[in-house]
């Protein structure tokens, strides 16, 4: 791993933007696999921070702190992105960094455009529905995933409990989940501060 870029402490709103998959060529640059379609923020940061996978078979192991890398340059390269970062020289050095996790402050983040979300943003927001006429609770977007043509919100089902709210289960007493498309046809109006979506996808299940 090549020295930190400076010494500070990792930010505390550090969001993983994707995984450093391989090498790219012979000079150092490494690949890497965004975890969504956009990848502006992987583009636009000056600087990544790198965290060390841990092996799974190592049961209780500790992550390590993650290390801020000076990035030199970086551009797309089909549906990955590959980079020049600061102290990796060659292909070996490169290659030590696969599974690399890479990271960025939320804080440092492009403004998106109007009616734009960042994915990371979504996960959290409570979804409801006014398919019946009034709004429903129906659960809450656990992941962004996306299909190609668009995003679709996995939701985890949720509904109003004794003791406030509990996921939804399905026949097999599993909680169940929903998939809605993040697209303007169905969504209506989306509040971050006050982590709430509204749409007007059925509520069935």
């Amino acid at each position: 791993m090549p020295d930190a870029a400076n010494s500070n402490a990792a930010p505390t709103d550090l969001i993983e933007l994707g995984r450093i998959s391989a090498a790219y060529g012979v000079k150092g640059w490494v690949k890497v696999q965004p975890h969504s379609a956009n990848a502006e923020v992987l583009l636009s940061a000056s600087q990544w921070w790198l965290t060390r996978p841990v092996p799974e078979l190592a049961r209780g192991a500790v992550a390590s702190a993650p290390v801020a890398i000076k990035v030199l340059q970086v551009r797309t390269q089909g549906a990955t992105v590959v980079a020049q970062l600061a102290g990796i020289a060659d292909r070996d050095q490169a290659e030590a960094l696969r599974g690399y996790s890479v990271q960025a402050p939320r804080g440092s983040f492009p403004a998106p455009e109007e009616d734009e979300y960042y994915w990371v943003d979504l996960i959290g927001c409570a979804l409801y529905t006014n398919a019946n006429g009034e709004a429903t609770l129906i659960g809450v977007v656990g992941e962004v995933l996306d299909n190609g043509a668009h995003a679709v919100l996995k939701v985890l089902c949720q509904k109003a409990g004794a003791e406030g709210l509990e996921p939804v289960l399905d026949a097999k007493g599993r909680p169940a989940e929903m998939l809605v498309p993040f697209v303007r046809a169905h969504i209506h109006a989306v509040d971050l501060a006050a982590r709430r979506i509204d749409s007007d996808w059925p509520a069935d299940l």
